[in-house]
C-alpha cells in the first residue's frame, strides 16, 4: 500500500482528534494535534500503514503533551458530552498525574486505555514486544494510582469509551 486513502486519513484524524482532545479539553488544540498527526503518519505511511492507528495515536499523545508542557498549566474544560473523562476535577488530575509517569508509560497507557489500542499494536508503534508493553502499562497504572487523589477511580477515568 504506497498511499492511504481519503477514508483512512479520515478515520485516522478522528482518532487523533479523540485522544488529543480528551487530554487537552479543547477542541482547537485537538484539531490542530489531530491534523498535525494524520500528516506525519501520510509521510511515513509505507513504514507505518500495517499500524497506523497506534502510530497516529502515539503521535497525537506526544503532541498533546507537548502542547501541555509548553502551556505549563492544565486545561480548564468542562466534561464532553462525547466521552470525554467524566468531570473536569478528574481530567485535571488526570493530566497531572501523567505527567509524573515516564515517556514510555505514558505513551503504554495513554495508547492502551484512551485509544483502546491492543498490546500488540502497541508494541509495533513503539517498537518493543507484547510483554515490555504489559510491564510499562502495570508499572504506569500503579504509578497513577499513587498520583491521582484517593477518591478518584482511575477506571473512570482511563475508561476509553
Amino acid at each position: 500500500m504506497n498511499e492511504p486513502t481519503d477514508d483512512r486519513l479520515r478515520e485516522l484524524g478522528a482518532l487523533a482528534f479523540r485522544i488529543a482532545y480528551r487530554l487537552l479539553g479543547s477542541r482547537q488544540d485537538a484539531e490542530d494535534v489531530a491534523q498535525e498527526a494524520v500528516v506525519r503518519t501520510a509521510i511515513r505511511w509505507r513504514r507505518v500503514h500495517g499500524h497506523a492507528d497506534a502510530f497516529v495515536g502515539r503521535v497525537a499523545t506526544n503532541l498533546a503533551i507537548g502542547i501541555l508542557r509548553k502551556r505549563r498549566e492544565v486545561p480548564e474544560t468542562t466534561t464532553s458530552s462525547d466521552g470525554g473523562v467524566p468531570n473536569m476535577a478528574d481530567r485535571l488530575d488526570l493530566v497531572r498525574a501523567l505527567r509524573t509517569l515516564s515517556t514510555r508509560q505514558r505513551e503504554v497507557v495513554v495508547l492502551r486505555f484512551i485509544g483502546d489500542f491492543s498490546e500488540r499494536d502497541i508494541a509495533a508503534t513503539l517498537g518493543c514486544s507484547p510483554g515490555s508493553v504489559k510491564k510499562h502499562c502495570a508499572r504506569g497504572l500503579a504509578a497513577l494510582r499513587v498520583a491521582l487523589p484517593h477518591d478518584t477511580p482511575i477506571e473512570g477515568v482511563l475508561d476509553a469509551h
